[in-house]
């Protein structure tokens, strides 16, 4: 009738208003600044532009289904859009004084297991499964995190990090590009690596002294078939002087003393007899890269 009419009208305009300010509200909630002094060991600077926040996840195309991994996880304000989006987030912090804060932040998440709090310092702990990893990381681990997730198994789908500008830049870096360097080829090898967006150090608290770039890394499945190590020691020696041919490197007696020194301990791994005394780098002017070697004499 028309007094129950009139109620229900109420009741509506009631419960807008009220999802309208809960709505309001949380995206307020979303950045949640703290008074408490950033740790510069840690690298600890807070993202507080909540359009890159929003960006991140989105660009990580999470599933109500994923676990997501977060290191670095600060107050909590990147964790709070995971959490609205996957079906649970595991959070690596050093710092026992983001936990307490993540604790008092997340209570009732924690309470019933969406939320996962890792304390320790990401490059020693065991990581357990994730689909997905998003997270603003330390700068200063920045180059073995990438080499830690790479090698992690089962491989994950895809990682949406924050990275010095630089950093990043090498990352995605070409060949013949004034940035291209061993991190370039490594990181390539292992996974298809995309430049997403740049973002200004003002967006932070406390503001960098760097600009930031964020990248998405998806590994490559499966991995190509190399003994990595020699794999990253033949780069290594390959990139030692950017400026010269890689012909003119190994021809240099240190790169020779060293190839002749691997060389001989892979015979011995394989039982055979020694070709090489170290005395003969001395004498050996080129390696004939077909498997024929040749000695000269200077």
């Amino acid at each position: 009738d028309k007094k129950h009419s009139h109620w229900f009208i109420f009741f509506f305009k009631q419960k807008t208003a009220y999802e309208m300010l809960r709505s309001l509200v949380g995206s307020e909630m979303c950045i949640r600044d703290s008074t408490m002094v950033m740790n510069k060991s840690y690298g600890q600077h807070i993202l507080r532009n909540p359009q890159i926040l929003k960006s991140m996840v989105e660009k990580s195309a999470l599933r109500s289904t994923d676990i997501v991994l977060e290191i670095g996880p600060g107050t909590g304000n990147l964790t709070q859009l995971l959490l609205e989006n996957s079906k649970k987030v595991i959070a690596v912090e050093i710092d026992a004084r983001m936990i307490a804060e993540l604790m008092k932040r997340f209570h009732y998440e924690i309470q019933t297991k969406k939320l996962e709090i890792i304390q320790g310092n990401f490059m020693t702990v065991d990581l357990p499964f994730f689909d997905i990893c998003v997270a603003n990381v330390p700068y200063q681990i920045s180059s073995p995190l990438v080499f830690k997730l790479l090698s992690h198994k089962p491989l994950f789908r895809c990682a949406v990090l924050m990275f010095q500008r630089e950093f990043a830049l090498r990352l995605v870096a070409k060949p013949g590009s004034d940035l291209y360097c061993r991190l370039s080829v490594n990181v390539q090898l292992l996974s298809r690596v995309d430049h997403l967006m740049k973002v200004s150090k003002n967006n932070f608290k406390p503001p960098p002294k760097v600009e930031s770039s964020i990248v998405r890394i998806e590994p490559r499945n499966p991995l190509p078939p190399i003994n990595f190590i020699e794999w990253d020691g033949l780069l290594r020696v390959c990139f030692l002087r950017k400026n010269k041919t890689i012909a003119s490197i190994f021809r240099k007696k240190p790169v020779l003393k060293l190839l002749l020194k691997n060389y001989n301990t892979f015979m011995s791994q394989k039982n055979s007899c020694l070709l090489y005394t170290s005395d003969a780098a001395d004498d050996l002017l080129c390696v004939d890269l077909g498997g024929r070697r040749t000695l000269q004499k200077k």
